[in-house]
């Protein structure tokens, strides 16, 4: 984690400071409760609310299923096997 991001910085980029002007006083009192429910900075917690809105790209089910069995992880029945020959090889 970096600053509060779920997000590692980029080696070649550079930061970039952001300011936003004449915030009400209710819309950063509920930004603050809300960096405390996550326990986050109000900086942390800005910087995953932008990440949220256009940093993530959301998968849908299927590209998530592609992704998983392209990285080959074993299914419940497989690792049912691995168990028992695990067991069984001591």
């Amino acid at each position: 984690m970096y600053n509060g991001s779920i997000l590692e910085p980029l080696e070649c980029a550079v930061p970039v400071n952001l300011s936003i002007k004449n915030v009400p006083d209710p819309l950063v009192q509920r930004l603050r409760e809300r960096a405390k429910r996550h326990h986050r900075s109000v900086q942390g917690e800005l910087l995953a609310i932008l990440e949220e809105s256009v940093g993530l790209q959301r998968l849908t089910l299927e590209e998530v299923y592609s992704q998983v069995k392209a990285l080959g992880f074993k299914t419940g029945s497989e690792a049912v096997t691995m168990v028992r020959e695990d067991r069984d090889a001591r």
